[in-house]
């Protein structure tokens, strides 16, 4: 007897916020960014601590979303990345949740859109495989109203309203 997969039931939707709730304005920093804040040994940590203390100045608010949590935990625990500062997984989601308790961060719901959003934006252009995560990163800052912010110039190509490209100490090292 094979087995055979069904649709999944829309309560299995990812969790989508309504269509009326917007973020107050404020930054979606790219896992590079939460990477380079986090590691004090990364390269562009010292760019990144500028960035920090220019929002923590101007009170803009900083938002992770599922991919940029995902993406900062998983890259914590490598070790060809971290070396010996490579941490256990229960130390990278506490490295997580340190900074979810700062103040002016947060974690940003799905905004509305976000779907149609996607879709166009794959539609606009060909991308390789590896931007396909900038890609939903940027539709996630456009339909939440957000400045994306990286160190990957890649995000530039996207047509985004608010995007800001850090430059790192070491070119290259982004």
């Amino acid at each position: 007897m094979g087995t055979t997969m069904s649709e999944p039931v829309s309560s299995w939707r990812v969790a989508e916020a309504s269509a009326a709730w917007r973020p107050a304005a404020g930054d979606l920093p790219d896992v590079n960014v939460w990477l380079a804040l986090s590691y004090r040994r990364h390269p562009c940590h010292e760019a990144a601590s500028l960035y920090w203390q220019s929002v923590c100045e101007a009170g803009t608010l900083l938002w992770f979303c599922r991919t940029t949590m995902m993406g900062l935990v998983r890259l914590l625990v490598q070790p060809s990345l971290m070396g010996e500062d490579v941490m256990s997984l229960p130390q990278a989601w506490a490295a997580y949740q340190k900074w979810l308790a700062a103040k002016g961060v947060d974690l940003l719901p799905d905004p509305s859109g976000l779907d149609p959003a996607i879709a166009r934006m794959m539609a606009a252009q060909a991308l390789p495989a590896r931007m396909w995560t900038d890609l939903c990163l940027a539709a996630t800052a456009q339909c939440a109203g957000l400045r994306m912010v990286s160190f990957d110039r890649d995000f530039e190509r996207f047509g985004l309203d608010r995007c800001l490209v850090l430059q790192a100490s070491n070119p290259g090292a982004a």
